[in-house]
């Protein structure tokens, strides 16, 4: 666990990307307490830039100041991460639409290499790592077209369904489904089919919401609300959790 910052640079957004990264992992549980005091102590820092920290991720949405009384990391929002994922799905089907017609061979070789890495990660039971490895199959396939902007806003996006991935792994969303999935995306690009990787895309970022209810039900500390919007209840088929796998 990340403890030591880089003291020549800005100390507030360095504590920002450690904070946020430890919150999409569930190191800070969702609904849990943050201490001013005991963070500054441990990252060895004044409570100064502590405080722009948890300001700037309040305004993120990622913790809620009490005035007087603390601060706690937000729960997750069922809802919230429906939207995301609605986000998610409408840039990166057409990232892999458009990636099919520029993707290099060695581009593809590369999401190749991510993808054994993740067959040896799910072997291993390592799901922390498989995450990590999910993330970067997505951001690889994003930099084909070099489009920082889209780039950024399916980072945001991402961030609401972390949280769930990592608590839907291993029983909800088993990581072979994942993996086929992803085998099934490259596949498409490698062989220049947009249609097809644009709807092996969909397919996949659909999968957390076969897991949500399930998930929320088995955690409800961590949630602060249940139940699908109407937009995300459409694209669940009744028997698709019997089916899967």
């Amino acid at each position: 666990m990340q403890t030591a910052l880089e003291p020549t640079k800005p100390l507030a957004p360095q504590l920002i990307a450690v904070l946020k990264r430890r919150i999409a992992a569930i190191e800070l549980a969702p609904g849990s307490a943050l201490s001013e005091k005991d963070i500054a102590a441990q990252f060895r820092v004044s409570r100064q830039p502590v405080r722009e920290a948890f300001i700037k991720l309040s305004e993120a949405g990622l913790v809620e100041i009490r005035p007087s009384r603390g601060t706690w990391v937000m729960k997750i929002s069922v809802r919230e991460v429906c939207n995301a994922r609605f986000v998610r799905e409408a840039i990166e089907s057409d990232l892999a639409r458009h990636a099919a017609a520029l993707a290099t061979p060695q581009k593809v070789e590369a999401l190749t290499d991510l993808i054994d890495r993740q067959r040896k990660a799910a072997e291993a039971s390592d799901f922390a790592g498989f995450n990590a490895l999910d993330e970067t199959f997505h951001r690889t396939l994003t930099d084909t077209l070099s489009n920082d902007f889209a780039l950024r806003i399916v980072e945001t996006a991402r961030f609401q369904t972390d949280r769930v991935r990592l608590l839907s792994l291993p029983n909800a969303t088993p990581m072979k489904v994942l993996i086929d999935q992803h085998q099934a995306i490259l596949d498409c690009i490698a062989r220049g089919d947009g249609e097809g990787a644009a709807e092996a895309m969909r397919r996949h970022l659909r999968e957390i919401l076969l897991a949500l209810p399930s998930i929320a039900q088995a955690h409800p500390e961590y949630f602060s609300d249940s139940e699908l919007p109407d937009h995300a209840k459409s694209l669940v088929p009744h028997d698709a959790a019997e089916n899967r796998g």
